[in-house]
């Protein structure tokens, strides 16, 4: 029934012409600012100059929806997204558009990642009349906000087509479109239903093994990451991947997470010059990336690498590490130790006009006047020929040859080869610099800053470069000052020291995992108490009691249509699976069954559709080995504990959680251990505690055995 009435909106507004309008955007003698002026996001300041009386996402334009009986277009996107800018130019900055919007809706922009919470709402909608989803967000409402057409980008004439149809329905057959709107939203509210499972399960190794099984024909052993265009780097994927294949010995998925290291930071998603990813790869060989860098995906990737090079002792994934912190230090911290969103895909050309990628590129011209008797061989380096072009005259800088393979081809030293390295991207570091820089996007989110924080901590552990640490402590010391409010509660945004937006539970899943990994770094149970303060507020005000898992909102969220609950693992992990690792880790700390018990409920819930779609579940993969192999507790206790830590971290160990002082307390793990002028290391399981060791050789064989 719902796709029989989805065909009839969608035939009665689709139904478009081929021809696409050349006219151009008629130039205003005076811009007026509309509502977003009044808005801190910069993604809905750069929309504040448009003809189009938009409104922000608030009771205060949804009740005036409800009170002029008009439809309302949700139009949402954010700051670095390229196709959200191609249809502001075509649309939302045309006089006659905007005057179609005016006139018979109510227009409210939505920063997507200011509030997911709304992006969830209507993409799943988009998705259950479409198919598919993107950005560009683009979806019309009733005016109680119940949607009843959306897509992703969109044409003028498509969208000027759209708009006169969808008025003209409502206005000629309300009830048809009202009947819609309720079957689409009943739609959204099943999509995500969670099935209890009551039953005991049996957390397997074999069910592990099975689940790789099912995985292996999806992974693009030659290329790496997954098969086919385009190309996502997938840090939650490829931390359970490297992990398997340590615990379980399986060097076949061991040789394709690190092949998928390699290809990412030889390709052009890496940043050759200025250190960082992209977001993704159009093509399937890791060359030409969707030039936006987002916060996210570059602290899950320093995260991956340092892991990938403690394992390892490769080198390269040394200098990915280094070079992408020095860009978020550079490009994306704020002085007050937090870090912003994101840099745009696009930037002005010499002529002036947006262009995607243009702040990245170079031409053969560019690179022969700034390294000229260098050129030949940096030409060699990053294919500056066929395999490297893009389009017109422009080149991707792509690495096809490891540095050993290039040396020996090239006959010089390896020595010679960094020394050019390096004087070769400080030249053009500095003549990029001149170019107009892409728009920063400087607000700063809760959750990405706490997985930029956990990075700088993984950072510090692996390499032990004191800055790591003392950024973790200054973003970790800024979110406490700042986003967590008196009552325990957390902000989701901040920006020109305003903090407004409520938090959502991957803002508590991802500080909750931070602290924790901060904890096992410094040995500050401050941080591990603030984790257990959170973690109690999220069970009061986002768990759902009936399923056991947690709602995507808290409980005095009010103006959705419908809670929902993110349990799939994507780009980023979902915040149920973050939050069931965090409980589980929290019950170990303070020995509380509570916690213990909520983690493997959580995790039981979703174990057939595990077995299903494991590429969904990859981060609760992580917690199903906690349950399906050793897991070790290691306490240090003693004077020298901060000195065993740093000899420990030397080796890959994923499967232990380390707690440790240099003085009595009173944490469970801890407690009784400390015994003056000793410093012994206790490798325990769920609290029993082998003979205890004072070196940490002797308690890395404890475990590894």
């Amino acid at each position: 029934m719902l796709k029989t009435i989805g065909y009839y909106i969608w035939c009665a507004v689709l139904l478009l012409g081929c021809s696409q309008s050349n006219t151009s955007i008629a130039k205003k003698k005076e811009k007026r600012a509309n509502d977003l002026i009044n808005e801190t996001s910069p993604y809905l300041l750069q929309h504040a100059y448009n003809p189009v009386d938009w409104k922000a996402w608030n009771d205060e334009s949804l009740n005036l929806a409800k009170e002029q009986n008009k439809l309302i277009v949700i139009s949402v996107g954010y700051s670095a997204c390229h196709w959200c800018h191609v249809m502001e130019e075509e649309s939302f900055e045309n006089d006659s558009v905007a005057k179609l919007m005016n006139d018979n809706f109510i227009n409210i922009k939505v920063d997507r990642e200011e509030r997911p919470d709304v992006d969830q709402i209507y993409m799943n909608a988009v998705q259950l009349m479409t198919g598919s989803g993107g950005w560009p967000l683009n979806c019309i409402t009733l005016p109680d906000g119940r949607p009843v057409f959306g897509g992703t980008y969109f044409t003028k004439s498509q969208w000027t087509k759209i708009l006169k149809d969808m008025s003209s329905l409502y206005e000629s057959d309300p009830n048809k479109v009202i009947a819609y709107a309720k079957k689409l939203t009943e739609g959204i509210k099943n999509a995500d239903l969670i099935k209890v499972n009551n039953e005991e399960v049996l957390f397997t190794k074999a069910q592990i093994e099975t689940v790789i099984n099912k995985l292996k024909p999806s992974l693009d052993f030659k290329k790496g990451g997954l098969k086919n265009a385009p190309k996502f780097p997938m840090p939650s994927h490829l931390k359970f991947l490297l992990r398997y294949s340590f615990q379980y010995n399986d060097e076949d998925i061991k040789k394709f997470v690190l092949n998928t290291l390699n290809k990412m930071s030889n390709g052009g998603i890496y940043d050759q010059i200025g250190g960082g990813f992209s977001r993704y790869s159009v093509d399937e060989r890791w060359h030409v990336p969707h030039f936006e860098k987002m916060l996210y995906d570059n602290a899950q990737l320093v995260s991956l690498y340092s892991k990938a090079y403690q394992l390892t002792k490769n080198e390269s994934f040394k200098i990915v590490v280094a070079e992408t912190l020095s860009f978020i230090e550079k490009e994306l911290t704020q002085n007050e130790g937090a870090f912003y969103s994101s840099i745009d895909a696009d930037s002005k050309t010499t002529d002036g006009l947006l262009e995607e990628g243009v702040f990245y590129t170079w031409t053969k011209d560019e690179l022969k006047t700034t390294l000229s008797n260098d050129f030949d061989l940096f030409k060699s380096y990053y294919n500056i020929n066929a395999t490297g072009k893009w389009e017109k005259d422009k080149y991707i800088l792509y690495k096809t040859e490891t540095d050993q393979e290039f040396i020996k081809t090239n006959n010089i030293t390896l020595e010679e080869l960094q020394s050019k390295l390096s004087l070769w991207k400080t030249k053009l570091y500095k003549l990029r610099n001149k170019r107009e820089r892409p728009r920063t996007d400087d607000k700063v989110l809760t959750s990405w800053n706490a997985l930029m924080l956990k990075a700088y901590v993984d950072a510090y552990r692996v390499f032990g470069e004191q800055s790591y640490i003392d950024k973790a402590i200054a973003n970790a010391t800024f979110i406490k000052d700042n986003q967590i409010k008196t009552d325990g509660a957390l902000f989701h945004n901040y920006k020109d020291g305003k903090s407004t937006i409520e938090g959502f539970s991957e803002d508590y899943a991802y500080t909750i995992a931070a602290y924790i990994e901060l904890y096992q770094a410094t040995f500050n149970e401050e941080w591990l108490n603030i984790s257990k303060a959170l973690i109690d507020y999220a069970i009061t005000h986002f768990l759902n009691d009936e399923t056991r898992m947690f709602y995507f909102t808290s409980d005095e969220a009010t103006n959705l249509i419908t809670r929902k609950t993110e349990i799939l693992d994507n780009v980023i992990p979902s915040s149920n699976s973050v939050l069931a690792l965090c409980l589980f880790k929290l019950g170990h700390y303070y020995s509380n069954k509570t916690y213990t018990d909520l983690a493997k409920q959580m995790l039981s819930n979703v174990n057939e559709d595990i077995k299903e779609i494991p590429s969904g579940y990859t981060n609760w993969l992580e917690l199903y080995l906690n349950y399906s192999n050793p897991y070790y507790e290691v306490a240090i206790s003693g004077l020298e504990a901060h000195s065993k830590l740093k000899e420990f971290d030397k080796s890959y160990i994923p499967n232990v959680l380390i707690s440790g002082s240099d003085k009595n307390t009173h944490l469970p793990l801890l407690k009784n251990k400390f015994i003056e002028d000793e410093t012994y290391i206790y490798v325990c399981v769920n609290g029993t505690c082998k003979l205890p060791v004072t070196t940490t050789k002797e308690a890395i064989e404890q475990i590894l055995k």
